[in-house]
C-alpha cells in the first residue's frame, strides 16, 4: 500500500509492506543514504531524524511514523550544497570509508540543535549510540568541536 510521508521537507508517498520497518521502507524507496549496518538498533548506521530526535530507523515500525518529520542526512545537505557540519566531518577527516558519516552527522546534528556548545564529553554521550570502525571517534569529535567553534565565532545557529 502506498502512504504519505514527510521526508526531507517534502510530501512523499512510499510503498509500504504492514511489518516493514522504516530502515526497510526508506531503502526501498530509493533513500540510500540511510544505512543498514547491525539491524538490531546497536550501531546506528541506519540513523534518522524523526520529529529532529535521532532514532535507529531500523527499530520503528514504518507505519507508525506517517505523522511525524523524517530527516535523512540529505535533509539537512547534499553533495553540491552541504551543511557545515558535513563541511566540517570533511575537513577533519571524520568521514573515511562513509558508511557510519550518515548516522554520526545525524546524531551530531541533533546534539548541536540542543546544545550548540557541547563539550567532548557531551558529544561522546551524544554519539554513543553510533559505531565507527575506521576513525576511532577522535576525528569525528574534532568535527563536531569544530562546527560549535564555526556556529559559536560566526555568531550562527545551527539549521
Amino acid at each position: 500500500m502506498k502512504l504519505p510521508f514527510k521526508i526531507n521537507n517534502k510530501q512523499k508517498h512510499l510503498e509500504l509492506l504492514p511489518n516493514e520497518t522504516l530502515l526497510q521502507a526508506l531503502r526501498n524507496n530509493h533513500f540510500t543514504e540511510v544505512k543498514c549496518g547491525c539491524n538490531e538498533g546497536e550501531c546506528g548506521a541506519c540513523t534518522v531524524l524523526l520529529d529532529g530526535k535521532p532514532v535507529n530507523s531500523c527499530q520503528v515500525l514504518a507505519m507508525s511514523v506517517q505523522e511525524k518529520e523524517i530527516t535523512t542526512v540529505k535533509g539537512i545537505g547534499t553533495l553540491y550544497t552541504p551543511h557545515l557540519l558535513q563541511k566540517s566531518f570533511a575537513e577533519a577527516g571524520a568521514d573515511q570509508c562513509g558508511f557510519c558519516s550518515p548516522g554520526m552527522v545525524l546524531a551530531s546534528y541533533s546534539l548541536l540543535k540542543e546544545n550548540p556548545q557541547p563539550t567532548r564529553e557531551e558529544i561522546l554521550v551524544a554519539l554513543d549510540g553510533n559505531l565507527c570502525r575506521c576513525t576511532g571517534y577522535v576525528k569525528i569529535i574534532d568535527a563536531v568541536e569544530m562546527t560549535a567553534q564555526k556556529l559559536h565565532s560566526n555568531k550562527l545557529v545551527m539549521e
